[in-house]
Parts: C-alpha cells; structure tokens; sequence
C-alpha cells in the first residue's frame, strides 16, 4: 500500500504503509470492541427485563448463563440492532452536530445546547436496547415484527418519552458530577505516589475514574428506567394501523 503512494525511497513507503495500516487496524478494532460491547449489553438487557417485572430468571439459571443463552437464541436479532445502534448514533451526532454549530453563532447557548443534545441522546440511543428488552419481554417468535410494533409504541408516546428522558438527563449530570468528585480522592492518591513532575494529572485521573464508573453504573440505570417508563406507558396499547406499515 505505501508504495501505491509513496514515491522514492523505502522510507516513504514504510512511512504510507504504516499510516494506512495504522488506520485500517483502528477502524477494525473500533467496530470489534463496539460489537462485543453490544453483545454484552444484550445479555445484560435479558437479565434486566427480567428483573424490573420481578420475575426470576427461568429454569433456575445463573444470569450469566441465562445471559449466555439468550444472545444465542437471539444472535441474529441482536446483530441487526447493532446495525441499527450504529444508524442511531450516527443519526444523533448529525443532529447534535447541527445544534452545536448553530450555538457557534449565538452566544450564550452553550449550556442549554449541550442539555439538549444530552436529552436528544438519552431519549434516542437506547430505543433498539429498550426494542430488544421489549422483544424478549413477550418472548416473541416473530422478532423483527415485534421491533417494528415495538418502534411505532416508542413513536406514539414519544412526547412522554423525551419528557422522561429531560428528567433522566438532569439526574445523570447531577450524579456524574457526584462521582467525580469522589474520584478526587482516589485519583489524589494515586498522584500522590507518582513523582513530583505527574502532579497535575489528578484532575485527568477523577475523569477518567469518574467516567469508568458512569459506563458501569449510570448508563445502565438509565436503560432501565427508561425501560420500565415505556413498559409501563405501553401497556394495554396496540400499534397505530397508519403508522404500522
């Protein structure tokens, strides 16, 4: 590849050559590392629907196990929702792009933009979770039927959805806030041991803890209570004919 577009010595085709494969091993480990998360979230979700309609895990399993055994069962669903998590996402940082660029033109915005991006983040990112934990929850045998059901339920009480979700985006920013500054302490620590010229990447550390703690906690008491709120919300309820198409 370097020698492709590189021209002259070797030194300019290594050079080519390892930016191309440097990028092309980022790209492959990104999409690696984003599938086996979502895999894991959805043995997670299983475990969870469960849980929030105080149901015990079937047959007496572990919930790894009962975890293990639906991804399994549902491999070919949840490969599709990862497609659509990754049209979602993209979809979303279109959109919270576009309002971030409008704040660049008027002053003063900048909070109430970045609160709603986080709403428009909270009330959409999770929609294929909540479409998957739906699914599981009637133990449907038509999967990709029921998601569309599932999606035009979502749709129909959207406006209470986002409400939620407005709510939920002020609880998670108060609680990250909280659990950085828990971090402090042991991020001072761990600075305190390390010398003198590496003082100052305390402050980076409690982000770093902070954020660990807000992917292994915070993100999935957010699936869950917006999970609970559209069960809830979407019981008895049958899908719109018009929208259902």
């Amino acid at each position: 590849v370097g020698h492709i577009f590189a021209e002259g010595g070797p030194e300019g085709t290594a050079f080519y050559g390892g930016i191309v494969g440097f990028a092309l091993v980022s790209v492959a480990v990104y999409w690696m590392r984003e599938y086996i998360l979502y895999v894991l979230k959805a043995g997670h979700i299983a475990v969870m629907v469960h849980l929030i309609d105080g149901r015990d895990v079937p047959g007496g399993q572990g919930q790894i196990a009962y975890a293990k055994a639906v991804v399994r069962q549902r491999f070919a669903e949840t490969n599709i929702l990862f497609v659509v998590d990754q049209l979602v996402k993209g979809a979303i940082r279109a959109v919270t792009g576009l309002l971030g660029g409008i704040a660049a033109f008027l002053p003063g915005l900048d909070g109430l933009v970045r609160f709603a991006n986080t709403v428009i983040r909270i009330s959409l990112t999770y929609v294929d979770e909540i479409i998957l934990g739906y699914n599981i929850r009637i133990d449907s045998s038509s999967p990709f039927e029921t998601a569309r059901h599932g999606v035009v339920l979502y749709a129909q009480n959207g406006m209470k959805m986002v409400k939620n979700a407005v709510w939920l985006a002020l609880i998670l920013w108060g609680v990250s806030f909280v659990i950085f500054l828990l971090m402090l302490a042991p991020a001072g620590a761990v600075v305190y041991l390390l010398p003198g010229h590496l003082s100052g990447w305390g402050f980076v550390l409690a982000i770093v803890f902070a954020w660990a703690l807000k992917a292994a906690f915070v993100e999935p008491f957010a699936i869950a209570s917006l999970m609970q709120v559209y069960f809830k919300t979407i019981e008895g309820q049958t899908p719109n004919p018009d929208w259902d198409h």
